[in-house]
């Protein structure tokens, strides 16, 4: 059997290392994207599996970032099969206080950097003749709003990532690309250091926040669907659902 080969953004910590970690106990091969080489290269330790990862170190908004990830994915491994938008960023500030230079960093972080890395992909695909999966990660706020946690900003950015999948799913559907979304609600991940996470699970219905295992899970089945594209499958603890 194929062992495949996935591509994980954003993937030194938090719920990129999560994803990655999964995909590894699956038996895949993944190459890590990051910012940050110190990171990466102490995340590919933490991960234990030296034969089977690869870091490529960058920012997703520069176009060459996209094409060494896809370059070391087929020079390592020989296959490329699955690409996992999760590189981005997310703060909370009010609207009318969001700078010029803020706006852009959103808009070119999470969205330009995931457009570009997906061109990427579906190139090489392509070029080789055969279809794959790509699953972005968005958020369940551009569905639903919280008035205490303002952010326009990346909100904005992430909903342009949502229309992305919807778009691509039809237009790389001939090509057998599959393309789906992952939108999580609140999860336990180092973005919230500092803060008491847990006083956050009142805003689901399941009174909880969620674990970055579930976020990873919800990956891995988009991955293997073969029969689903287009979709959003919100991981939100039933946050856009209702209310407790």
């Amino acid at each position: 059997m194929n062992v495949r080969t996935v591509i994980v953004t954003g993937a030194s910590s938090g719920i990129g290392l999560g994803i990655a970690r999964a995909l590894l106990e699956d038996g895949a091969n993944v190459v890590l994207g990051g910012r940050d080489t110190e990171r990466l290269t102490k995340a590919v330790a933490d991960l234990g599996h030296p034969e089977r990862t690869a870091q490529v170190a960058g920012t997703i908004a520069d176009p060459a970032t996209g094409e060494a990830l896809v370059r070391t994915a087929l020079d390592h491994f020989g296959s490329l099969d699955a690409l996992v938008n999760n590189a981005g960023t997310f703060a909370s500030r009010p609207f009318t206080d969001v700078t010029e230079d803020e706006l852009d960093g959103f808009l070119t972080g999470n969205l330009k950097g995931t457009y570009l890395t997906t061109q990427a992909f579906v190139r090489a695909l392509r070029a080789r003749g055969h279809g794959g999966s790509i699953v972005n990660i968005g958020t369940v706020l551009v569905d639903h709003a919280l008035a205490a946690f303002p952010a326009s900003a990346p909100v904005v950015s992430k909903a342009g990532v949502h229309a992305l999948t919807t778009s691509l799913a039809a237009e790389l559907a001939a090509d057998g690309i599959r393309v789906n979304l992952v939108a999580p609600g609140v999860i336990r991940t180092p973005l919230h250091a500092g803060a008491d996470v847990d006083s956050f699970g009142g805003v689901h219905l399941l009174n909880r926040v969620g674990e970055v295992t579930e976020i990873a899970d919800a990956v891995r089945y988009l991955i293997d669907a073969e029969f689903v594209t287009g979709h959003a499958l919100r991981v939100d603890g039933g946050h856009v659902t209702g209310r407790p």
